[in-house]
């Protein structure tokens, strides 16, 4: 019974990450489909961009809570098991990237994939699940690749490596309640992440990566774009 009921909690977990909360945000306010928006993902960055700050937060907020929710619901209903802990808020990052509520059709109607977010605020979510205070070291240091670097899918794939960096840092130094299994959430994490991102790393690789202009990359790259024209 309880094998049924781990199966239960994974795909639920799925299920509430394909909830596409920034499509929803956009619509309600712009009346706009976030997947016709620059980047066409439907998470807080690119709600940012459609729908202004608030719908950014908001949108990412919520994308947060998706995971941290499935992990509290699997701890909560699995007799603690650690395997079902991880696979939850790892189902709920698929389901975010791969939403079952987004199939995309071609003119035929013939299937072509489902679409979805980056998997960014999921990732930070499931970590916050698994241990409430990494919220206190992920969102500063994503904070500060975001406001430096300047890149949102750098800061994307940066949070994931973040998780590996705490639980392995709890694991090593014996914190009670660390365990490898959240090690492994984090390295999924990663490579979910990796893969959801390959056209920004293909950008990023071709120097044609979108710079956030707040950003303090993006301010020195406006100087000197500045510099360059005044020149002429």
């Amino acid at each position: 019974m309880q094998i049924l009921i781990d199966i239960g909690l994974i795909l639920l977990g799925y299920l509430i990450g394909s909830i596409p909360t920034g499509l929803i945000i956009v619509k309600l306010k712009t009346g706009k489909d976030l997947r016709n928006v620059e980047s066409g993902r439907t998470g807080g960055t690119n709600a940012l961009r459609a729908a202004g700050f608030w719908a950014g937060l908001a949108t990412a907020l919520l994308d947060v809570f998706k995971a941290a929710l499935a992990v509290w619901l699997a701890k909560w209903l699995s007799a603690d098991n650690q395997l079902v802990a991880i696979l939850a808020p790892i189902a709920a990052i698929l389901g975010h990237n791969y939403s079952l509520f987004m199939p995309e059709y071609d003119k035929n109607g013939r299937f072509l994939r489902l679409r979805g977010g980056a998997g960014g605020a999921p990732t930070v979510g499931g970590a916050i699940g698994l241990w409430p205070l990494s919220v206190l070291i992920m969102i500063p240091l994503g904070a500060l690749v975001f406001f430096t670097v300047g890149y949102a899918s750098v800061t994307t794939m940066s949070v994931a490596v973040f998780a590996i960096l705490v639980f392995g840092i709890r694991l090593a130094l014996g914190v009670p309640g660390a365990n490898w299994w959240d090690v492994v959430y984090g390295i999924v994490a990663t490579l979910l992440l990796v893969w959801a991102l390959r056209p920004n790393i293909q950008k990023l690789l071709n120097g044609t990566e979108r710079v956030v202009s707040i950003s303090l990359h993006g301010l020195l790259k406006a100087r000197q774009e500045k510099r360059k024209n005044e020149r002429k």
